[in-house]
């Protein structure tokens, strides 16, 4: 990765639906983190409690820090320093810092900033990125929401911080969905579930009086694709989060699997089992049309669109056990592009194009690893009794998985459970849950 440039004063392209961002001058500085390591030493970064003047402002200020800090702590790359070695304080760091006390508990960069709420109610939030050794300034930006919205200013704030300083974009402002599962092995309950990358603000969305299975997020965040068994029939259904409406996308002759979105949310690309045979088909979902995409007597499924919507990469048994080729979006130039030892499946492309994450089965082992687009470079990442179906972060270097435990010959003791890991293979969290969990989906960032 290229040295990171000096920053300049830049306002945001887009507007949030809910939030007015507002840009501060930035100065030159030069902490940074290169992610391509390996190995690397997360940053000392230093994240006090944003001041504010009356109780609420202050109780904001502490809770968006501690989000601040956990999101960046979770990341692997930072290393948040334990409040109670401050020296400065919160109030006369107001009038800027003083570096030599953070530089003192070996801080290499300091995060400084308050809350405010209007007399219309609303909340300002304002942070401050410094580079402690240079003395400077490296990033600023002021966010304006109602204060119920203080959790996701804290995402956002996290984001920006971890772009300054890596130069990759952040992924903390995102949600994941995932089938939540309960009950014993032979009578598991699934409910379709949703929350915040960080396992907050979680709830249900639907009942669990259907089998639900692989939700996929829409390019928008704001729909999601699934499948469903309605009286033991499968039905693909469509989604939106925000109003809780359900579209059945089409009552197909047959058994249907994956569905997932291209990349411009215009149409879903599936499998579909019909006479005994399971080939991908496309829907455009304006006009409700599927075409056929393979044409083959083996198994065709788990397809994933590249990012440009050009490419697609699914699992076959066509060479007669899984591995995971590629096509265009239209169906000709298939291509094998795994030949390592084992059974592959759930391929997914990177957001960033780079990459293709994988399940790998071998030696009685599951593995999740990643790929490049032509086959080479196959690195495995996390491995387990059971770990299954990657999906990747918005940023393409983090991706979220589950892993299932064994049980007894009764079924009891199972359990299921989210997890991420980064591209270095090194930082792996799991995803606290209510109950087990599996089949996860990342979102794009958050609109």
């Amino acid at each position: 990765m290229p040295m990171l440039s000096r920053l300049r004063c830049a306002a945001l392209l887009a507007a949030f639906a809910f939030l007015a961002l507002v840009a501060i001058q930035p100065a030159a500085a030069e902490v940074r983190i290169d992610i391509t390591r390996g190995h690397m030493r997360p940053l000392p970064i230093a994240i006090p409690d944003m001041f504010g003047g009356q109780p609420q402002e202050s109780q904001l200020g502490k809770d968006i820090a501690r989000v601040v800090a956990a999101d960046l702590e979770r990341s692997g790359l930072f290393k948040p320093i334990d409040q109670r070695a401050f020296i400065q304080n919160v109030a006369s760091l107001q009038a800027g810092p003083r570096f030599a006390d953070w530089k003192q508990i070996n801080a290499e960069a300091l995060v400084s900033g308050k809350v405010e709420i209007g007399s219309d109610g609303r909340m300002r939030v304002e942070f401050r990125l410094w580079d402690v050794f240079s003395e400077g300034q490296m990033a600023g930006q002021a966010y304006t929401a109602s204060p119920s919205g203080w959790r996701r200013i804290a995402h956002l704030v996290a984001d920006s911080i971890y772009k300054r300083i890596t130069g990759e974009d952040g992924y903390f402002d995102t949600q994941i969905v995932y089938i939540s599962e309960s009950g014993p092995k032979t009578d598991r309950k699934k409910r379709l579930a949703i929350m915040d990358q960080d396992g907050e603000n979680h709830r249900y969305l639907t009942a669990g009086e259907d089998l639900v299975l692989t939700p996929r997020f829409s390019p928008t965040a704001r729909e999601i694709t699934y499948m469903s068994y309605f009286k033991g029939i499968p039905r693909v259904y469509v989604l939106q989060i925000d109003t809780g409406r359900r579209e059945l996308l089409g009552d197909f002759p047959g058994m249907t699997f994956a569905p997932r979105f291209s990349p411009d949310g215009n149409k879903v690309v599936l499998s579909l089992a019909q006479d005994g045979n399971t080939e991908l088909y496309e829907m455009n979902l304006m006009t409700r049309q599927k075409r056929r995409l393979t044409n083959h007597p083996a198994i065709d499924t788990s397809p994933s669109f590249s990012p440009d919507g050009s490419r697609i990469v699914f699992n076959s048994d066509r060479g007669g056990a899984q591995q995971i080729y590629t096509m265009d979006a239209d169906g000709g130039n298939v291509a094998r592009i795994s030949f390592g030892d084992g059974r592959y499946a759930t391929p997914v492309w990177s957001p960033r194009g780079d990459l293709i994450a994988f399940t790998k089965m071998k030696g009685g082992e599951f593995f999740i690893g990643v790929m490049h687009p032509d086959g080479s470079g196959e690195r495995l990442l996390a491995q387990g009794f059971l770990v299954e179906g990657p999906t990747w972060a918005p940023n393409g270097r983090v991706l979220a998985f589950w892993k299932e435990g064994p049980s007894d010959e009764r079924g009891r003791g199972i359990s299921s459970r989210l997890y991420t890991i980064d591209l270095t293979g090194l930082n792996e969290r799991q995803v606290l849950t209510p109950q087990d969990g599996s089949d996860p989906a990342w979102s794009p960032l958050i609109p």
